[in-house]
């Protein structure tokens, strides 16, 4: 009977080194497999990126021979209406955004939309951690209840 079946049948008759020995082969098998499975898990996220990159290149190519085809003079008369029209679109959309969100400062700041005046509304990124936005939710949402 081996070291480590000895310490699964019967530990309590094991002299305290003939323990202890079987404690440190079972920590290094139980390494080796914890590596074992980290390398493979290594091996399966680069083939993946491989096979990501290659069908990016694909992807790419055809783009790029899509583009490079001549399209008639109708279609480009087509899309520079479509063009102006969704110009048109977004100068609204842009009024529209500017004006709700002069409304929700004035509304917080509890004054008139007639003393504020927004110069440039500018998107940031939100690098927070998700822990940290949800945080501030529930304090919102406490102050609001």
């Amino acid at each position: 009977m081996t070291l480590l079946e000895r310490l699964s049948v019967a530990s309590h008759e094991m002299t305290l080194a003939e323990r202890f020995y079987a404690s440190v082969q079972v920590a290094i098998m139980g390494i080796g497999i914890v590596f074992a499975a980290l390398f493979m898990l290594f091996l399966i996220i680069k083939m993946l990126e491989k096979v990501v990159a290659q069908s990016d290149a694909g992807a790419q190519k055809a783009k790029t021979q899509e583009a490079a085809k001549p399209e008639p003079a109708a279609a480009e008369i087509q899309e520079a209406q479509e063009t102006e029209e969704s110009a048109k679109e977004s100068a609204k959309d842009q009024e529209q955004l500017v004006a709700v969100i002069t409304a929700a400062v004035a509304a917080s700041l509890h004054t008139s939309t007639h003393s504020i005046v927004v110069r440039n509304i500018v998107r940031t990124s939100d690098t927070a951690p998700a822990w940290n936005r949800l945080g501030r939710i529930q304090q919102i949402n406490r102050q609001l209840h």
